[in-house]
Formats: C-alpha cells, sequence, structure tokens
C-alpha cells in the first residue's frame, strides 16, 4: 500500500509539472490558433503621456530622456513625465534641465513606491493614453507607432509591448533570464490571443486613462491591471512588434531579489483577486492565472515531492534509478553554475538548471514572506545604466 501512494505522489507530481511547462502551453497556444480573438486595429494618434517612474535614477534618466525625445510621434500629442518618489540624488535636476524640451517633472514626496507614485502621477497626467517605462529602459523608435492602433478596439485597455533583454557581458544569471523571458513571451502571444494578457512588461505597457484604477501600494500593477481591467471588461493584449530593451541583471544575487519582490507582490494580488480564479467567474482568464501564476509558484513543491518520491522508490527498480540520477544531476549542475557565478565564471552548461533553481527558490522565499504579511513599496534601482 505505502509503494502505492509513493508512486502516486511521484508520478501525480511528474503530471502537473508536464501541464505547467507544456500541458498548459499546448493548450493556449491551440485555443490562440483554432479561436483567437481578433483586435480591430486601426492608425489613431490620441494624446499620449509617457510616463517615467524613478527612484535615484541620476545615472540613467538623462539616456532615458533622449530616448523618448526620439520617439516618432507628435510633438503635440505627447507629453513626457518623469514621476520621482523622492529621489535624493541628482535624478530631479537632471529632468528639469530638460524642461525647454517639455519633460515635466512630479515629484512624490515621502518615498511612497513605485506604485502610489505612479497613481498620483497618472491623476496628473494629460494623455489618453498612459504609456508606463522605467528610466533604464531603451524604447524602438516606433514604439508608440506600434502600440496604439489596437486601442481602436474600444474592447483594449491595455496594450503591452516586447521586453527584449540584453546580455552584453554573457553572464550565466544574464543568459538564464534571456531563455525565461524568451519563454514567457511565446506564452504572452499565446495567451493574449486565446483570452487576454495576465500581465504586463513593467517597463512598456500602455492603458486608456479612463480605464486605469488607482492600486494600493504594495501590488505587482503591471501584473494586477490586467486583472483590474478584465474586471471592467476590457482585455489586454501584446504587441510583439513594439520593443524595448533593457539589460539583465549580472549577479544571482540581484535577480534573486528581483524575482522574490515580484513574486511576493503576485501572492498578494492573487489572494486579494481570488473571485478571479474561478472559472465560472472570468472563465478561461481564470484558467491563465492558476496555470501561469498559481500552479507556476507551487513547482517547488512539486519537485520535493517528486525529488523524495523518487528516493524511496529507487530501490525499487533500474527504471527508477536511473530517474533518481538525472534529478540528481540536474541540481548538482545548478549547484556547480552557482559555484561558477560565485567566481566570476561564464559557463552555458549550467545556465539553465541554475536559472530554474533559482526562480523556485525565489518562490519559496517570496511565499513565506507572503504568510508573514511582508510587502514591498517601495523600490531600489538594481541594473546600472549603460
Amino acid at each position: 500500500m505505502a509503494f502505492d501512494v509513493i508512486q502516486i505522489v511521484f508520478w501525480g507530481s511528474l503530471a502537473v509539472l508536464f501541464y505547467v511547462y507544456a500541458g498548459y502551453p499546448i493548450l493556449v497556444f491551440a485555443l490562440a490558433y483554432l479561436l483567437p480573438k481578433k483586435v480591430s486595429k486601426a492608425e489613431i494618434i490620441p494624446s499620449v503621456t509617457v510616463l517615467i517612474t524613478a527612484f535615484n535614477e541620476e545615472a540613467s534618466i538623462e539616456a532615458k530622456l533622449k530616448n523618448t525625445l526620439d520617439l516618432d510621434y507628435p510633438a503635440e500629442k505627447l507629453e513626457i513625465l518623469v514621476a520621482s518618489d523622492g529621489s535624493t540624488d541628482g535624478t530631479d535636476e537632471i529632468v528639469r534641465s530638460y524642461a525647454s524640451s517639455g519633460v515635466k517633472l512630479f515629484r512624490q514626496e515621502g518615498r511612497a513606491g513605485k506604485t502610489v507614485t505612479q497613481n498620483n502621477a497618472v491623476a496628473a497626467a494629460l494623455g489618453e493614453i498612459i504609456l508606463f517605462s522605467d528610466a533604464t529602459t531603451h524604447y524602438s523608435p516606433d514604439v508608440l507607432r506600434k502600440l496604439l492602433p489596437a486601442f481602436a478596439d474600444e474592447k483594449v485597455g491595455c496594450v503591452a509591448g516586447r521586453l527584449i533583454y540584453t546580455d552584453p557581458t554573457e553572464t550565466n544569471v544574464g543568459s538564464g533570464a534571456r531563455s525565461y523571458w524568451n519563454y514567457e513571451t511565446l506564452l504572452k502571444n499565446a495567451e493574449s490571443d486565446a483570452c487576454s494578457l495576465i500581465g504586463a512588461s513593467g517597463c512598456l505597457y500602455a492603458v486608456r486613462k479612463a480605464a486605469y484604477e488607482p492600486m494600493y501600494a504594495a501590488a505587482c500593477s503591471d501584473f494586477l491591471i490586467c486583472t483590474l481591467l478584465y474586471r471592467k471588461g476590457l482585455r489586454s493584449v501584446f504587441e510583439p512588434t513594439a520593443t524595448c530593451f533593457e539589460t539583465t541583471n549580472e549577479q544571482a544575487g540581484d535577480e534573486m531579489r528581483m524575482r522574490v519582490r515580484v513574486i511576493s507582490q503576485t501572492f498578494t494580488d492573487l489572494w486579494q483577486n481570488r473571485d478571479m480564479l474561478s472559472p465560472f467567474r472570468s472563465g478561461f482568464y481564470a484558467v491563465e492565472l492558476i496555470s501561469h501564476k498559481l500552479l507556476r509558484y507551487c513547482v517547488p513543491v512539486l519537485l520535493l515531492a517528486a525529488f523524495l518520491s523518487n528516493a524511496a522508490l529507487a530501490l525499487s527498480s533500474a527504471f527508477f534509478a536511473a530517474l533518481f540520477a538525472m534529478q540528481t544531476a540536474f541540481y548538482l549542475a545548478a549547484f556547480f553554475g552557482w559555484l561558477l557565478e560565485a567566481y566570476g565564471r561564464r559557463t552555458t552548461l549550467f545556465v539553465l538548471p541554475l536559472y530554474f533553481v533559482l526562480t523556485n527558490v525565489a518562490s519559496v522565499i517570496a511565499f513565506f514572506q507572503f504568510l508573514r504579511g511582508e510587502q514591498y513599496a517601495s523600490w531600489e534601482p538594481i541594473r546600472e545604466a549603460r
């Protein structure tokens, strides 16, 4: 009996893991192909506010402003607004020096946090469409020309562009992040066509100002906005031709801190909006939330169950022994990847195991932070300016 139970745990864990990483993608790709939800696009020229949220970004903000001023869009229709969350370095002075070019500064006193700063800046913005950006993100010149046509569809509330990570120093963590993000981008494209995005890249997404809803301070705003809009009957869609570029984190510690923060915020957002996890309430959108987020964050539990049950089964047959050896080798590869990273050595051999384990460890840490009620409202810039 005990042997049967252990087998059920092992095969059940593998089955859910297969669904998370292969079954769900197959499902959403099939739905996007067979029953795509079209977007009625048209050339429109609404007024746009590019909202750049910043805290102590003096190393990056000038390059960002120059990049934004070079966007291909009528100047009389474009507002550039930098929302400074109580910056204490030279960020504000640099922004003010561009006032003659039409750049505006919105200063949030008291270090209120990114989401609150965005909320208040949106209220002050003049554009019909708000394009959210980070100080370290560089846009392609035609990004607005690519994003805006989807807003001709009245059922579209948010349009997200494609973030392309660059890794000029070819680090182990950077390579892993790029591979992970390429996988995520494929899923975003399919989810957009099948139903709606459940999250956007925080450095490149645009929202109708009339549909924007202020969010609580600890929210992961680029994730939560899609759910809030879906409640209003509005879709969030992906526009892969609208591109931006950011440099990946170079150190495992920096990437871990970023992943923990984002996942912890997402746990809070899922809990606050747990009614949206019911297919009876939100249809296929609930399937996306459960499959892409909730089950993804349960992967560490599934991995542990698969490893321990496989260890118990390893002596029963050569088949289970081989599977256990493969699991052990995978985690050893992640460990060696971490060691090489710690000593500054670069190799592609252990990149994927390292990043896979890193993201799942981050999920565990984030879950316990969520249980303890720890929240992230403020943020610190991590990547260096390029």
